[in-house]
């Protein structure tokens, strides 16, 4: 009995050892298929798959950008992170620094700590130099191996900085005409993908075209309708007036009123885009575009424009004028009360001229609220310009049906609406323009371009247009003002509006000073608007703070543009 069940016992283990040999030995030819179709049915696959991970896209170079005569300001230069390879060391990390610390200035006994480090691969230094890459590569190291990227460089500094912008390749982000101009930046004809070893050499091919293979690819060159030479002057005026009356902020815009071109746009806070890191937000900001402010004086250029244009008056009216009024719980007056406490009834050339608060209240209430509303929103007030530059608000114009009868009258002399910078500059150049507003821009665009980007809008009739300019010109030239010049006839309008308070209603007791004009005014060529915020040392006027500083850049720009003088000069 016993005997015969440890027979049964035997077999049924011997039984288990078979079924165990049947499962390796299956096992064993599962793997001899699988190993088979790989490197005999599928080899095709597999080798298209493996070559695939060795290809990459060539080097690609952003393209330039210029200004409108070919000065460069912003170009790509290459440079290279450094790495070193343990598994390939030929040498001791410190006979390995030895060699490297000359070429890379890093002190010997710093880089021989780095090269101890426990790590497969270990980065030696970021934005190494194409000539030291170069002399490096030559030494042949195994360990060595480099990673080309892109750098932006800005030749000129802070010139132009707001309007040009900055690029960051490692975080993709970028502003100004580095982030709007993108697609034309790293535009290229033909995307070339060749195939790299593991420390990035190319593998040439019977395909492979060495001159693709090693040229990287550069994108378009972008040209901008800045003028070097006129965004200089308007920097160097800004920054001069800045200082002396210790303001907080400015700016100075140079535009061509009839094809929307912007020659100049100087931004105060400003910033060097080559240290870009190392800049507060507040200064990487362009607030010319993003902030809004009530536009005071300057705005009753639009006032008297939207009058004649309703056909409520004409340029040979005369308005009521009584020093000071009262709306609602609100007084009004005039700034030169005390000069002339009720100067009766006043011309428009007197109005502008005196800057009359009064009077443009009562050409507000002569219109209704949807009249006047129509027109400033013809004229680009409470709408986005349009312009090629990222960050831009729509500034603040309240719905007609929301006017009392006292946003009505402040409407009138700057305060009912808020604008930011280039919208001034907008709407006003259509005063320039037989009424046309054209978009502002910064950049050149080819004719096919022009008509997709470039919009034009009859936001005045040309007889109003021409009418509110004669006006204007005379207005300056019956002034003492010091934005009327010797050689030409300026149209223009100065201002002078308290500043909100940012968290609460209510005005700080800083202001805000302005003068926008265009010049010659028998044929505008140029409008320069200028506007400073916060003055605070010396009388502070739109002509006391931002009438030099329009002087300077107008009589230079004309020199500079060769713009031939309107005005006869008595010797």
């Amino acid at each position: 009995m016993n005997e015969t069940s440890n027979k049964e016992k035997i077999k049924k283990i011997e039984r288990r050892i078979k079924v165990v040999h049947i499962g390796v030995l299956l096992a064993f030819l599962s793997v001899v298929l699988y190993l088979f179709s790989l490197q005999i049915l599928d080899i095709r696959h597999y080798r298209a798959k493996a070559k695939n991970q060795r290809f990459s896209k060539n080097f690609i170079m952003r393209g330039q950008i210029v200004d409108r005569n070919g000065v460069r300001l912003a170009s790509d230069q290459t440079s290279y992170n450094l790495y070193a390879h343990k598994e390939y060391f030929d040498h001791t990390p410190e006979e390995l620094a030895d060699i490297l610390s000359p070429y890379l200035g890093i002190e010997k006994s710093k880089l021989t700590q780095s090269l101890k480090k426990n790590s497969t691969v270990i980065l030696l230094k970021k934005d190494v130099d194409r000539t030291t890459a170069e002399e490096i590569k030559k030494l042949g190291l195994r360990e060595i191996s480099f990673d080309k990227k892109n750098e932006r460089v800005y030749p000129q500094d802070t010139l132009a900085a707001h309007i040009i912008g900055y690029y960051n390749p490692d975080a993709e982000t970028a502003s100004g005409v580095e982030l709007t101009a993108k697609n034309k930046l790293e535009k290229v004809d033909k995307k070339v993908s060749i195939q790299r070893t593991p420390r990035g050499d190319i593998i040439y091919e019977a395909t492979t075209d060495p001159v693709l293979a090693s040229t990287p690819q550069i994108g378009e060159t972008v040209t901008l309708t800045i003028d070097s030479a006129i965004q200089h002057v308007c920097e160097r005026e800004l920054l001069n007036i800045i200082n002396e009356k210790q303001a907080a902020r400015g700016a100075v815009i140079v535009m061509n009123p009839k094809n929307g071109e912007i020659l100049g746009y100087a931004v105060y806070p400003q910033y060097n885009p080559n240290n870009y890191k190392k800049t507060s937000a507040i200064n990487l900001k362009n607030w010319t575009l993003s902030d809004v402010y009530p536009p005071g004086s300057t705005f009753k250029t639009l006032t008297v424009a939207a009058g004649i244009e309703s056909g409520k008056i004409n340029a040979g009216s005369k308005v009521l004028d009584t020093g000071k009024m009262k709306v609602g719980n609100w007084t009004i007056q005039n700034y030169d009360l005390h000069k002339h406490p009720n100067p009766g009834m006043i011309s428009l050339v007197y109005l502008l001229e005196h800057s009359s608060n009064v009077g443009s209240a009562n050409i507000a209430l002569m219109m209704s609220p949807s009249e006047f509303y129509n027109i400033l929103s013809k004229l680009g007030i409470g709408k986005k310009t349009g312009i090629d530059l990222n960050g831009e608000s729509s500034g603040l114009l309240p719905k007609p049906f929301q006017w009392d009868k006292s946003r009505q009258v402040t409407m009138g002399y700057g305060y009912g609406a808020s604008v930011t910078a280039i919208q001034m500059v907008s709407a006003v150049s259509a005063l320039a323009n037989d009424g046309i507003r054209v978009t502002p821009h910064v950049i050149k665009y080819s004719p096919e371009e022009e008509a997709e980007k470039i919009e034009r809008v009859q936001a005045l009739s040309p007889e109003t247009a021409r009418a509110v300019t004669q006006l204007l010109a005379k207005s300056v030239a019956n002034s003492k003002s010091v934005i009327n010049l010797d050689k030409y006839t300026v149209a223009g309008k100065t201002g002078t509006s308290k500043k909100p308070m940012e968290k609460h209603k209510g005005y700080t007791n800083n202001l805000y000073t302005s003068v926008i004009g265009y010049l010659p005014a028998s044929n505008p060529q140029i409008l320069v608007y200028v506007v400073v915020d916060s003055a605070s040392v010396g009388a502070v006027w739109g002509n006391t703070v931002a009438g030099p500083v329009f002087k300077e850049v107008a009589n230079q720009c004309a020199r500079i543009l060769n713009i031939p003088p309107d005005k006869k000069v008595v010797e």
